[in-house]
């Protein structure tokens, strides 16, 4: 055994991922009324307020925030190997990221699988508060959905399943165009409604 090479990382990923989500768009409902964002789709619903996160310099949309049950949910897809994960090494960096920013980290098995449960410091004006954060993440087919819980399901149940429903009712559109793994898989701005 300890002569062998070692494995590469493993998906993550809920055992009914494939019919509860989040979704490949292989696998997703074609009739569902989807938003659709290129790299993913977001099922409207009510009470629910989304923003798409712009890089100042590139104006690419780099992200996609999720208002939702007195939450917020900022989710990224990235492109990821066929046949290995990507959210074993990227909790790793998280946790490195965020004790070098001087906060706290741990590791714990949610409803999705593994994921982090942080307090992250956030300067507001002169002085410094830790904000908690949950990171989760899902390995899909040639996917990575990385998402960011804040707000009221980091701590409050009934808000966490709403905000973790939501986050598995996501379809990532992977497209068949070549991508080196961890590459965010591009976003766009929805069509107007009435558009075709």
């Amino acid at each position: 055994m300890s002569d062998e090479t070692p494995t590469p990382a493993e998906k993550s990923a809920p055992e009914d991922r494939a019919t509860s989500g989040p979704f490949d768009e292989s696998e997703a409902n074609p009739v569902r009324p989807y938003i659709d964002l290129g790299g993913i789709k977001v099922l409207p619903r009510e009470g629910l307020n989304l923003r798409l996160e712009v890089e100042e310099q590139s104006k690419r949309i780099v992200a996609v925030g999720l208002d939702y049950a007195d939450s917020s949910l900022q989710v990224q897809p990235f492109a990821a190997p066929r046949t290995t994960g990507l959210w074993e090494e990227t909790r790793a960096q998280i946790s490195e990221q965020v004790r070098q920013q001087g906060g706290r980290v741990e590791e714990r098995e949610g409803p999705l699988g593994p994921e982090l449960l942080a307090e992250v410091p956030v300067v507001a004006g002169s002085s410094a508060e830790m904000r908690l954060a949950r990171f989760v993440g899902v390995d899909g087919p040639r996917w990575f959905l990385r998402g960011v819980i804040g707000g009221a399901a980091t701590n409050d149940t009934a808000a966490a399943e709403q905000v973790e429903d939501l986050f598995r009712s996501i379809v990532v559109v992977r497209g068949g165009t070549p991508m080196p793994p961890r590459d965010l898989i591009p976003l766009k701005m929805p069509a107007a409604p009435g558009a075709a």
